[in-house]
């Protein structure tokens, strides 16, 4: 077992998610950078589909059972084990009863811990993610919880260290044609792929509300929900875009003007309210 000490500001369980669902109203939900939770997991010598914890703006301490083998990456948390440093992007033992403990991100905002074996909660529609929208899954995580670990598999790790560099400023996000760009005006376009954007305070899981220029409709009728995918720029009628992350709704009724590509969102992941992106368009 893995106990939670403190759970910090959020915490949840995440892998790879639930895809295969969304007829039935269920998004695939799942590590929001998930680049991060596969090399945590890869780390450990876990196998592809294996839980993490994803922890948001640091603040997690958790106390080992037995002695596990961690590893840590994404946001970098400064983290301390018993009181002393503790490596990052790199495996390293935590023995019976030592506590891990992460501060504050110095940048980004999703760190991921994983531990050998995966955290064995168990699953609900094939996955052990949380999903803050719909509420399946684990409840995110609270003090006293006490994680279960699955057993170790049969690929040991060889990785020493992972030279991955921590999450940088200012991001350029690329971005592919929505397939409702023309219900925007091509003054909305131009303003999206050259304007400096804000990630606001309304930001989660769900996804980043951003301040900008705003972006004018050039139809004003009613638009019939349709599908959405992570990465989507939705526009609602304030003008504000909203890019959709993980736990993003499966179907919405305003236009999409572009959509992030899949490579860029782990950095989208890691932006914190007050950061600054761009956005440039796929040539």
């Amino acid at each position: 077992m893995l106990e939670v000490v403190s759970p910090g500001p959020l915490t949840t369980v995440q892998d790879d998610g639930r895809p295969g669902w969304a007829g039935i109203g269920v998004t695939r939900s799942g590590a929001a950078d998930r680049a991060s939770a596969a090399l945590a997991g890869r780390l450990v010598g876990n196998d592809p589909g294996a839980a993490v914890l994803e922890v948001t703006a640091g603040g997690l301490r958790v106390r080992a059972g037995r002695t596990l083998l961690v590893a840590l990456t994404g946001a970098p948390a400064q983290p301390r084990v018993d009181g002393r440093p503790a490596p990052w992007n790199a495996p390293f033992p935590l023995a019976a009863g030592a506590e891990l403990a992460l501060g504050a991100p110095t940048s980004g905002l999703r760190s991921y811990l994983a531990v050998r074996g995966g955290i064995d909660v168990p699953p609900v529609l094939g996955s052990r993610s949380t999903d803050t929208l719909s509420g399946l899954g684990p409840a995110p995580l609270r003090a006293g919880d006490l994680l279960p670990i699955g057993g170790p598999g049969e690929e040991q790790p060889v990785v020493d260290v992972a030279p991955v560099p921590a999450p940088g400023p200012d991001p350029v996000l690329r971005v592919l044609p929505g397939p409702r760009r023309d219900w925007l005006a091509a003054s909305a376009w131009r303003a999206l792929t050259t304007a400096e954007w804000t990630v606001g305070t309304a930001s989660d899981r769900v996804g980043l509300r951003l301040a900008g220029p705003s972006l004018e409709r050039a139809r004003g009728e009613e638009l019939p929900s349709e599908g959405l995918v992570p990465g989507a720029l939705q526009v609602p009628p304030d003008g504000a875009p909203v890019l959709f992350l993980a736990d993003h709704p499966v179907t919405g009724g305003y236009p999409v003007l572009a959509v992030v590509t899949t490579a860029d969102l782990p950095a989208a992941a890691q932006l914190r309210p007050g950061d600054r992106l761009r956005f440039r368009p796929v040539r």
